[in-house]
């Protein structure tokens, strides 16, 4: 240090991207966890994050538990794997989301990566460039959010529609549309709103992002976790029409977030995205990145190839009853309504209505002194952009979700100004 000059570069990085706006939900809900109050006596329940696996009635497959011990145990997947994913996993992941499409994806098509989250960020690392922009959707997720921020990627934002079962707004993706937007982000199933596109929507939205000359981002960590009107359709069956960068992973579907196993596919039958440029510059990138762990990877074939299908059918039975609930609950609180019946994933966005409540600022009032209060944690819809509304996660045990919304109803009835008889 010589007269008081920064010669160690931290000030460049002080100056670097402003990720202080972003909220993230992981961050959000450890300070929701601080603001127990462990002296109430009561058990916590957290309806905030889409981790099912915590609770009994949600297990993963006795096929993708033997296949892992299996692999550990064989000795042959104790070292490196090659960045972009072992072949044998990638032709798996590649043959699995075949099923549902009219081409055959190959495993050059795929690259493993450790979750979605990092799908997330290797999508926006290789799109990224000078001043180019990207269509997110809000509510939506908050990482694509905060990777853009990194990525040094202009966020512009698009509405879904809540009156139409929260549908994207194509017409407003036309208008914030430039010639330096690189890419459409779709959520299906989503989260979180837990509303399942139909082919119709899909395939419009497709034909929107061609007329921009923009690639669609498919984010479908739900995939398949559908359980009401529309049956989940991936967005790579309009690959023909516009190039489909899908993300997704074994996290909700097998019910194993902690296992960090996901994927970054291109569905480019056309080859209108897909360079050499392009594949050569992913290779590069996944060289300094760190996928999953060799022995999860390694399972992969066998999980995908013999998983039950009636493991899978419990899950969304499991899902299906668990969303009622969480629905004639609602009901039950009037402060909060559900303009929207969820039909897919293991969230719904609830409308606060302040004016019912006395002493409640907005969502995030409304979510910590719940917290205190109740120990009940759920998201404020701020996290997810949409201020004065709240996620629920509905992937829990019935009895925990049953006593979480009962305990939900007690705070209104405790802070609403509405004075109720005895």
């Amino acid at each position: 240090m010589e007269n008081g000059t920064n010669k160690w570069g931290f000030e460049d990085a002080e100056n670097g991207p402003d990720t202080t706006t972003t909220i993230t939900i992981k961050g959000l809900i450890s300070l929701l966890m601080a603001n127990i109050d462990e002296g109430n006596n009561k058990r916590l329940i957290s309806l905030g994050m889409g981790d099912p696996s915590v609770y009994t009635c949600f297990h993963t497959s006795h096929v993708a538990t033997e296949s892992v011990v299996d692999a550990v145990e064989s000795n042959k997947y104790n070292g490196y794997a090659p960045t972009s994913g072992l072949p044998q996993a990638r032709k798996a992941i590649a043959e699995y989301l075949s099923r549902d499409l009219p081409y055959k994806l190959s495993l050059d098509d795929v690259f493993i990566t450790s979750g979605c989250t990092q799908a997330i960020d290797v999508a926006l690392s290789i799109l990224a460039r000078p001043g180019a922009n990207i269509l997110i959707p809000n509510p939506g997720f908050p990482i694509y959010q905060l990777s853009a921020s990194f990525r040094g990627l202009e966020v512009r934002f698009y509405d879904l529609l809540p009156e139409k079962g929260w549908e994207a707004d194509l017409d407003a993706i036309k208008a914030l549309a430039d010639q330096n937007t690189v890419a459409l982000v779709i959520i299906n199933p989503n989260n979180p709103c837990g509303s399942v596109y139909s082919y119709q929507h899909l395939k419009k939205t497709a034909e929107t992002a061609r007329k921009l000359s923009i690639p669609v981002i498919a984010d479908e960590v739900y995939g398949h976790l559908a359980f009401g009107g529309n049956p989940f359709v991936p967005m790579g069956v309009f690959g023909s029409i516009v190039p489909v960068l899908t993300l997704g992973s074994l996290s909700k579907r097998w019910i194993v977030p902690g296992w960090r196993l996901g994927w970054f596919v291109i569905t480019d039958p056309s080859c209108l995205f897909i360079t050499p440029k392009i594949v050569e510059r992913l290779k590069k990138y996944f060289d300094i990145l760190g996928g999953p762990a060799t022995f999860i990877q390694a399972a992969v074939p066998r999980i995908m190839e013999q998983t039950d299908g009636t493991f899978f059918k419990k899950t969304i039975n499991l899902l299906k009853q668990a969303s009622d609930i969480c629905l004639e609950k609602i009901q039950e609180i009037p402060c909060i309504t559900c303009p929207h019946k969820p039909e897919g994933s293991m969230a719904v966005m609830v409308k606060l209505n302040l004016s019912l409540l006395e002493d409640i600022n907005d969502d995030i009032d409304f979510c910590f002194k719940l917290a205190k209060e109740e120990s009940v944690i759920i998201l404020p819809g701020v996290a997810v952009g949409l201020k004065n509304w709240l996620r629920i996660t509905f992937a829990a045990d019935p009895s925990f979700l049953e006593e979480g919304l009962e305990r939900i109803k007690s705070f209104y009835h405790r802070h609403s100004n509405i004075q109720h008889s005895n």
